[in-house]
């Protein structure tokens, strides 16, 4: 199979390189998917450069979330493959306890990139802040991944939302996802606005 792989850390576009590999090999309580899609976030690019929290040795595939078939199933699954062997390559590896159905007819772009975003816009808001319904909540970097899964999984538990971007047309998606307030932070007072 082809993945991208890092050798030597720094900018992603300088150190990913697509290599033949071989094939991974699902262990107990795992699954072989067949990549349809993998996500890319920030953390792809810290983990290029040696930054991340997670420092696995090299050379390493990043591709923290993917969407994919799983080999001998069919069923449609998205995950996180753990590193070194990341989703950035034709086939992962999954924890089979980590694996969530993708709902049909949904692109596999659209699910790779859920996991992380919603899993932690979910953790943050009720794990952690314990968000109550009818509550105000402020979200920064509203039309950014985590930022636009906050103001759903926000508004899904029944909060008010008030989210900042910069510019005219990421304001829109905050109102288009449905924050009832957006303010523009690069011509606004926030904290003002926000009181």
């Amino acid at each position: 199979m082809r993945a991208w792989r890092v050798h030597e850390l720094g900018a992603p576009g300088d150190v990913l390189r697509l290599e033949d590999v071989p094939d991974p090999v699902a262990g107990p309580d795992e699954v072989l998917v067949r990549v349809e899609a993998c996500a890319l976030n920030f953390p792809d690019v810290l983990l290029c450069a040696g930054l991340y929290q997670e420092r696995p040795p090299l050379p390493f595939t990043p591709g923290l979330e993917v969407c994919g078939t799983v080999v001998g199933t069919g069923a449609r699954v998205i995950g996180g493959p753990p590193l070194p062997r990341g989703g950035l390559a034709e086939l992962a590896v999954l924890p089979a306890t980590g694996c969530f159905p993708v709902p049909a007819g949904m692109p596999a772009d659209e699910a790779a990139a859920l996991l992380i975003t919603y899993q932690t816009a979910y953790v943050g808001l009720h794990r952690r802040a314990g968000l109550q319904a009818g509550e105000w909540l402020l979200v920064h970097a509203g039309a950014g991944g985590v930022g636009s899964a906050a103001i759903q999984v926000g508004l899904a538990a029944g909060a008010r939302v008030v989210a900042t971007a910069g510019g005219p047309e990421k304001l829109a998606v905050c109102r288009e996802l449905g924050a009832q307030e957006a303010i523009d932070y690069r011509v606004e007072d926030v904290a003002a606005r926000v009181k």
